[in-house]
């Protein structure tokens, strides 16, 4: 593989993190299964809890929509609150691994292989959207997975999700202090993209967005904007995970978790 910056379409971006979702999925889930929990919420690699924030509110009853759910943890923890989650994840290897956590329990989580930015569902059919981490920023064109949370979501419903802080774009994907000099454009949108040598097609790529421009697509969608919540590194918190680590982040953020609502 070799990593360049150029340009990728929808097509391009799903073929490519499909297979490298797939081809991943074990690996991600024995590296951080434990740390995300058979069933739990966590937003993102600083630990950031869903119990503690209630970004989504009582899920009492509500209609849930978990746009990248990987093995469904957020889901099943959403489930098990009297909630109703269905789990929507592009990597048919990561939703196998929801059915094997699920095997033998008691609840399990109804799972759609799918895109973000082609939701297979009908108007207003959700209460809530949400994707905590990793998904959205692999779709290409925010502008349309704003547009298709909005027409599945009721009104007044909410849609939230957590991806890399636009930010760190700027810096190498590095957790050692090496990591914490500024060497990119942040307003470079071109994507970052990993290209098979055999091949010569992309294999993995990943779309930058300022946050501006995930302003500007949520109020395009129809959505008023309640929180843009930046987590800070627990004091405490010693994991590394991908370039998210305690030298950076308890200097700069690494994640950045919009909540808006339907209007």
């Amino acid at each position: 593989m070799r990593p360049e910056r150029l340009w990728a379409d929808e097509t391009q971006s799903r073929i490519a993190n499909r297979g490298e979702w797939d081809r991943y999925s074990d690996e991600y889930q024995a590296t951080h299964g434990e740390f995300l929990g058979d069933a739990g919420f966590i937003w993102s690699p600083e630990g950031t809890d869903e119990g503690q924030l209630k970004i989504l509110g009582d899920v009492t009853n509500k209609t849930v929509l978990e746009i990248g759910c990987g093995a469904g943890q957020c889901s099943r923890w959403i489930n098990q609150r009297g909630g109703f989650s269905v789990g929507l994840d592009i990597s048919h290897r990561q939703l196998q691994h929801s059915l094997r956590i699920d095997h033998g329990a008691d609840q399990h989580v109804p799972l759609v292989e799918a895109t973000g930015s082609q939701l297979p569902f009908g108007p207003q059919t959700f209460d809530i959207v949400f994707s905590a981490f990793g998904a959205l920023q692999f779709l290409a064109d925010e502008h349309r997975v704003c547009q298709e949370a909005a027409r599945v979501l009721r009104p007044g419903g909410r849609f939230a999700f957590s991806i890399t802080h636009p930010t760190r774009w700027m810096f190498p994907d590095d957790p050692s202090e090496a990591g914490l000099t500024a060497s990119q454009d942040y307003w470079d949108r071109t994507p970052y993209v990993e290209v098979d040598d055999a091949t010569g097609e992309p294999a993995y790529v990943e779309h930058h967005r300022t946050i501006g421009d995930w302003v500007k697509a949520l109020h395009r969608a129809g959505f008023v904007l309640r929180d843009l919540v930046e987590p800070k590194w627990p004091e405490d918190h010693d994991r590394t995970w991908g370039g998210w680590s305690r030298v950076r982040g308890l200097i700069t953020p690494g994640t950045a978790i919009y909540v808006a609502d339907k209007a």
